[in-house]
């Protein structure tokens, strides 16, 4: 059964979460493109590894705060944030800090606007006929594919993945197992290339992003994809029915 946490009361005060995230995320587009990024990680390198090695219990949990209010508002410098957990804390546990920050700020941003709009249009569309019908019964048949699909491709933003299920009325459950097993692939990627940062710093280089997309790394992830995917292949041919709806959890 689907998991309702919508918020009662006045429409305004139920969109309130995703409105001010909203405002935040496009008041931090415009002011904090420059102050969270490559060349100021670089810049005050010195003072991070100060802090990781001065008190490192702390350094983790102010990692992981800014880390989570970054994804949370949807403000730029996720990647870089990722990049940093690797630099600070290595590949392991920095993976770890980096996987729970982003699945706990994509958990925020989810419940925000589920709160605010996401039952009402997942109530409408489930309410339409037609072609609205048709792709929402779709999505819920094979929810675990597409919320797996939405995040282990690339292509897809992040914050895309974190609305769209909300707007569609995917429970919390499987929204936070299919986050955090799902960005697993591009985390580990990443984290391991902010674990090697040192040597670029001292090169004065910046790091190749697009390493996610060289055919050792770029086929594994496509090969996960297919594997998600697979349940919503086969049932492709299966001709609709009220028993084919899976209970939400």
């Amino acid at each position: 059964m689907r998991d309702q946490t919508e918020v009662s009361g006045p429409g305004w005060l139920r969109r309130l979460p995703i409105l001010l995230i909203l405002a935040v995320a496009l008041g931090g587009a415009l002011l904090l493109r420059d102050a969270v990024s490559f060349e100021s990680l670089r810049d005050h390198r010195d003072q991070l590894i100060a802090l990781r090695d001065g008190n490192y219990l702390l350094a983790v949990a102010l990692f992981m705060l800014v880390y989570v209010v970054i994804v949370a508002f949807s403000l730029p410098g996720a990647t870089v944030a990722t990049l940093a957990g690797g630099f600070l804390f290595s590949v392991f546990p920095g993976v770890l800090f980096n996987l729970a920050s982003a699945t706990v700020g994509a958990i925020c941003i989810f419940q925000a606007a589920r709160w605010g709009l996401g039952g009402w249009l997942a109530r409408r569309m489930d309410a339409q006929t037609g072609a609205i019908k048709r792709f929402k019964d779709g999505i819920d048949r094979n929810q675990w594919s597409v919320l797996f699909l939405m995040r282990l491709v690339p292509a897809v933003p992040f914050f895309v993945a974190n609305l769209l299920p909300a707007l569609l009325g995917v429970s919390l459950t499987r929204f936070a197992v299919t986050t955090f097993f799902g960005i697993i692939p591009g985390a580990l990627v990443l984290t391991s290339v902010g674990a090697g940062l040192g040597e670029l710093f001292e090169r004065d280089e910046a790091p190749d992003l697009g390493l996610i997309f060289e055919p050792q790394f770029l086929l594994p992830i496509l090969g996960l994809c297919l594997l998600a995917a697979l349940p919503m292949l086969i049932s492709m041919g299966k001709k609709p029915s009220g028993s084919d709806r899976h209970d939400q959890t």
